[in-house]
């Protein structure tokens, strides 16, 4: 599949994307995490674009969007204005499919609590609801541990350290979390280049040291976050919501989606057995039949 290059100013950002389908077809935005870029979401929406307007932004921050230095600038009601924005160029006059993946899921979510009428579906792959997470991070158990990274990447001169030996510890994070095949040497280098792009590794950490998220010190003692009632409708997902799960992620664990139905109206819960956290990589036929027929249903 082709997809076209467009350039997109929004919010005081430029934003590059990528998109492919009829521009009379209905809008999905589909956003990628941390450490990738627009080609996170590709295969699976190259499934897609007979049906829908796929449109795959570089978020702020990563590959050829704008790469604001300051760590006020990734906080997240900035990242959810971004997209905000695009939202309202592509689709002007109907609500968006909105996905997210890792970091993009967290935007996804944000956005959806906020601007529910610019949102008809929810489509989230291996990522957490920002309360569920925090309420796993702070009860200091097998979540908390497996969340340490996020304090490693936070921590000053991580970029460095990531950009060494043409960026191999940030290669390695895709292999600590799952055996990474589809990660083939032309793809390695399509990453090294988006990485390389200006000040694009620090831009990209400063979404972890710009997130209010606690991650507490292994052997940290517990801490409550209850879920209360106020809570709930607070951060409440009112349109129907997929999650699609990789059973194997040991990024993100179960008990850090626990608690989701708690916020959600209408939630469908999809998982595969033999997908990890890069579950767009390794199952993307999957993950599309899944929001075909997501889509089709509700």
């Amino acid at each position: 599949m082709v997809f076209k290059s467009q350039l997109f100013k929004c919010n005081g950002q430029t934003i590059h994307a990528k998109t492919a389908g009829s521009d009379d077809a209905p809008v999905m935005l589909m956003l990628h995490g941390f450490p990738e870029y627009w080609k996170a979401w590709a295969n699976v929406a190259e499934h897609l674009a007979d049906t829908y307007r796929v449109v795959l932004p570089d978020q702020r921050g990563f590959n050829l969007s704008s790469q604001p230095q300051e760590r006020e600038a990734y906080e997240t009601k900035h990242l959810v204005a971004d997209m905000l924005s695009l939202s309202d160029q592509i689709s002007p006059n109907a609500p968006i499919i909105l996905c997210g993946h890792d970091w993009g899921a967290s935007v996804s979510y944000a956005f959806a609590m906020r601007h529910s009428d610019r949102v008809s579906k929810l489509i989230i792959a291996n990522g957490v609801h920002p309360m569920c997470f925090q309420k796993s991070l702070l009860a200091g158990g097998p979540q908390t541990d497996a969340s340490q990274y996020m304090n490693v990447l936070r921590a000053e001169g991580s970029e460095e350290q990531l950009a060494r030996d043409n960026f191999r510890p940030l290669l390695n994070m895709f292999e600590k979390f799952s055996a990474a095949p589809w990660l083939t040497e032309d793809v390695k280098d399509e990453y090294r280049s988006a990485w390389a792009q200006n000040n694009a590794l620090s831009a990209m950490l400063n979404w972890y040291r710009g997130s209010p998220m606690v991650v507490p010190e292994t052997g940290a003692p517990p801490q409550p976050f209850p879920i209360t009632p106020e809570m709930e409708e607070k951060y409440r997902i009112s349109m129907p919501h997929l999650l699609l799960w990789g059973q194997q992620d040991v990024a993100l664990l179960f008990e850090a989606r626990e608690d989701l139905p708690k916020f959600c109206n209408d939630l469908t819960v999809k998982e595969t057995p033999d997908a990890s956290h890069w579950i767009l990589h390794e199952k993307p036929e999957w993950v599309a039949k899944e929001i075909h027929q997501f889509l089709a249903a509700s």
